[in-house]
């Protein structure tokens, strides 16, 4: 029980102090405003009244309207204004009384003018994350816990270390693998523990990534695309020329951090599922464990390479329903820069699960397997292990 509370212990030590270091990188990376400020901010705002509006009937996007407004946050917080808004599709709100909406405000002469910029969603998606997180955390049990801190933890990672490292000018490939390693050590250290077999998840899904991004690399060149070939990339061409952002790298980049979860699930499957199998089977070799865990991984390869095959579809059904409307040709279709690019992140995602079963197996085959007539096991043993081993010895 004491090492199993001090294991709990160090283990949350450990993360907190990762994420410290993390916090510390985010604070030391000055970023400079692409945009001069014009004095302007966005702030929260009540529709008070609507008194006038171009829409007609139950035409939400289209029109305009003139609205009073309460602003409730920001510089002007208190303040009542009369405001404007765009109906568009993108920005603007249809505004009704009592709607929450954000609006862009500023000070012109001495008087205040304000732009309702879109609805207010932050409430809701308050909720939705906390739902969220109290369900995993209620059907999760402990390891609910140990996962909503993992959650937390590659959020935290992503913002405050993966993209100031694109934006200081690191390789976005270096940057996506160190960011993946970190992910996967912590995500791997709360839910397996300070075990063999979380450091052989670990070596696999490192594996993973790295063969998902490279092949994705090799067949870009092959094909001719890159990080330049994406719709945002005005915008993007526009930020590289003004930081030390590599943007034809940030393609391959984004493969690897979105590979990264199926791969970790791959992983860590195969790996407890042979330490399983070598914790009742003690005398069991490292080949059969092999064996073992390469027949385990192919019923999770086709589940697996669906998951990011059905992902990458979902991201891209716009342009799909686009083609099928128009009746494009195989021709046009398959040599169009986003159905390449969704086709290399699928199978480049894919190949990375792939292997990393059959590496997974001989990394766990060789710490679980039976050498020299001793079985390699964990270092710390949970408390039910513990439990049995005494219970076998009395």
């Amino acid at each position: 029980m004491k090492r199993v509370y001090k294991e709990t212990i160090v283990k949350y030590l450990i993360v907190a102090a990762i994420l410290a270091m993390v916090v510390i990188f985010f604070k030391s990376v000055k970023v400079t405003p692409l945009i001069s400020d014009d004095g302007t901010e966005f702030a929260k705002a009540t529709v008070l009244e609507v008194n006038e509006e171009t829409t007609q009937g139950d035409e939400m996007y289209s029109g305009s309207q003139k609205v009073t407004l309460r602003i409730t946050s920001g510089t002007f917080k208190g303040e009542v204004v009369e405001g404007d808004s765009m109906n568009g599709y993108l920005y603007g709100a249809y505004c009704k009384e009592g709607e929450k909406v954000i609006v862009q405000t500023g000070e012109n002469d001495g008087e205040i003018f304000a732009s309702v910029y879109n609805y207010d969603r932050e409430s809701e998606i308050a909720v939705l994350v906390i739902v969220f997180l109290a369900v995993m955390w209620i059907v999760g049990g402990k390891k609910g816990i140990n996962s909503v801190i993992s959650l937390v933890f590659t959020v935290a990672v992503i913002i405050m270390m993966y993209l100031p490292m694109l934006y200081l000018g690191v390789s976005p490939f270096l940057a996506a693998v160190l960011a993946g390693v970190l992910i996967t050590s912590v995500s791997m250290l709360m839910i397996g523990g300070l075990t063999a077999k979380a450091f052989c998840s670990i070596a696999g899904t490192v594996c993973g990534v790295v063969i998902a991004g490279v092949v994705a690399m090799i067949f870009g060149n092959v094909a001719h695309i890159n990080g330049f070939n994406t719709e945002e990339i005005e915008t993007l061409h526009y930020i590289g020329q003004h930081t030390n952002i590599d943007v034809g790298g940030l393609l391959f980049s984004g493969i690897i951090i979105a590979s990264l979860g199926a791969v970790i699930d791959t992983a860590m499957s195969v790996a407890t599922s042979l330490n399983e199998i070598a914790q009742t089977s003690p005398g069991i070799g490292a080949r059969a464990l092999f064996r073992s865990g390469m027949n385990i991984g192919r019923d999770m390869i086709g589940t697996m390479s669906n998951t990011l095959i059905l992902a990458f579809v979902g991201g891209s059904l716009n342009t799909m329903i686009i083609i099928y409307a128009y009746s494009y040709s195989i021709h046009q279709t398959l040599n169009m820069y986003s159905i390449g690019i969704e086709i290399m992140k699928g199978i480049s995602g894919s190949l990375g699960v792939i292997l990393t079963v059959p590496f997974v197996s001989a990394v766990s085959a060789v710490f679980f397997g039976k050498k020299k007539g001793k079985v390699l096991e964990d270092g710390m043993e949970s408390e039910k292990e513990e439990e049995l081993t005494a219970i076998k010895q009395s």
